[in-house]
């Protein structure tokens, strides 16, 4: 169930000289009464006080004279006009300045002009949030829990338990997990969960997005992968989930997770985090035996009632199986998934045989290192670790290759082998039905060599 903020420019911008503005005040004058009051002074200093337009005198002389003043005002109305225009020019387009480049009209605040002065961009009105989920270019969280929650399914499982008050046997839920519907064809939906979802049921419900409960078939299970394939009528089934690669998760890429924790009552609930890993070894302990499995780690929560739901990434693909994680005291957000690109050819194997065929040796095993010291020593000497071979299988192609009981195998096909777990990894991600491989072991403190064909299981 991957991170987007808007940034300032730098731009530098010289500082006004002090010998500038002192200047620029010079030429500029305010259309106030007292700049007025001041030419009229200068005027009566000079001898040419105007008078008003009336005249009361009729001497011609006079009149001479106040034509003549007439033509010295006209030069002193225009420099007024002038200044004045000057001045509302200025004023405005320093307004203009400090408003667009967002600096203070006296200099920076602290009163230090640097050349590398940060300009503030005013922010839009019509910025609109993206969550740090996505990129700018994918949909929010809220988007994508949108579009996949009609996929996401309840898993029910129902086991036949007999009444304390009579004799008959009804079916009772046991347990329940998540699922993910995957693909539908002409008749049916498919739906992914986890094996252990739905290990051991009687019957199997599906809890749909609409809240209506529907019967599911099993169509195939893999205890050793921890992975069933269930379906339901195609009728129910209007929306499919889209998966992706997991192999191009990177550590950090920020995930949801979406399922039933605890049941019915909490049904898609949905979580955040991120990929704290992404190729985690993991041992289980399964109904097939022990088991190895390669998982995405996250610290996205994962409860009980999550296993077999979507971890999904943020193109809004499940890139993920949630199947299990590790709860001790003190211990949190270590949750795990089956990548994407394990999870689907499993799926289509069951859907298209019903089982997993593997390689078939047909020998029972157990790890030289969980042998008590003692015994081991006695029994094998100075080994410490290898397959301890318990039984063969008459007729098996153990057996057929001349593998006895107390062998102690090492190797397979030039590859050092530890313990049981190993030695499946190998065999069911190598090899296929029908392949020879090559056995290393040891037997009464000599190693030796066996090539076994194996079988189908």
């Amino acid at each position: 169930m991957e991170d987007f903020t808007n940034k300032n420019h730098d731009e530098s911008f010289d500082k006004p000289k002090e010998t500038d503005q002192n200047e620029m005040n010079k030429t500029i004058i305010q259309p106030d009464g007292n700049d007025l009051q001041t030419i009229e002074e200068q005027a009566k200093s000079q001898g040419t006080v105007h008078h008003s337009s009336k005249n009361t005198s009729s001497n011609p002389n006079n009149d001479l004279n106040e034509d003549k003043h007439k033509k010295k005002r006209k030069p002193i109305a225009k420099t007024i006009g002038s200044n004045l225009l000057v001045g509302i020019i200025s004023s405005v387009l320093t307004v203009a300045l400090v408003s667009y480049f967002g600096f203070p009209a006296n200099g920076n605040d602290d009163g230090n002009t640097k050349s590398d002065a940060k300009v503030v961009q005013p922010v839009s009105k019509d910025a609109v949030y993206t969550s740090t989920f996505t990129k700018a270019d994918q949909a929010t969280i809220a988007d994508i829990v949108e579009e996949m929650s009609p996929t996401i399914v309840g898993v029910i499982n129902l086991q036949k338990m007999q009444s304390q008050f009579n004799l008959q046997s009804d079916s009772v839920p046991t347990g329940s997990g998540s699922g993910v519907i995957f693909k539908k064809d002409n008749k049916y939906g498919y739906i992914i969960t986890n094996n252990h979802v739905i290990e051991g049921a009687n019957e199997i419900q599906v809890s749909l997005y609409s809240g209506e409960k529907v019967k599911a078939e099993v169509v195939g299970a893999d205890a050793l992968t921890d992975l069933a394939v269930l379906k339901i009528d195609g009728k129910y089934v209007n929306e499919v989930a889209s998966f992706g690669d997991s192999s191009q998760l990177r550590t950090g890429d920020e995930v949801i997770a979406i399922g039933n924790p605890l049941g019915e009552e909490f049904s898609r609930t949905v979580t955040q985090g991120i990929v704290s890993a992404t190729d985690r070894s993991i041992s289980v302990n399964t109904s097939a035996g022990e088991w190895e499995i390669t998982a995405i780690q996250t610290d996205a929560a994962i409860n009980p009632g999550n296993s077999g739901g979507a971890l999904i990434n943020a193109n809004g693909e499940v890139i993920g199986i949630n199947s299990l994680k590790i709860a001790e005291d003190g211990v949190e957000g270590l949750g795990f998934a089956i990548p994407s690109n394990d999870v689907i050819p499993i799926a289509e194997e069951l859907i298209n045989k019903g089982e997993i065929k593997r390689p078939y040796l047909g020998i029972q095993m157990y790890d030289v290192a969980n042998i008590v010291q003692f015994y081991r020593q006695s029994m094998f000497g100075n080994l410490e670790n290898g397959i301890v071979v318990a039984a063969v299988e008459p007729g098996s192609p153990a057996a057929k290759a001349g593998l006895k009981v107390n062998d102690v195998i090492v190797g397979i096909d030039g590859n050092e082998i530890k313990n049981v777990t190993e030695l499946r990894k190998y065999l069911y991600s190598k090899v296929t039905p029908g392949n020879s491989v090559k056995i290393d072991f040891y037997r009464d403190g000599k190693k030796q060599t066996v090539t076994v064909e194996t079988t189908s299981s």
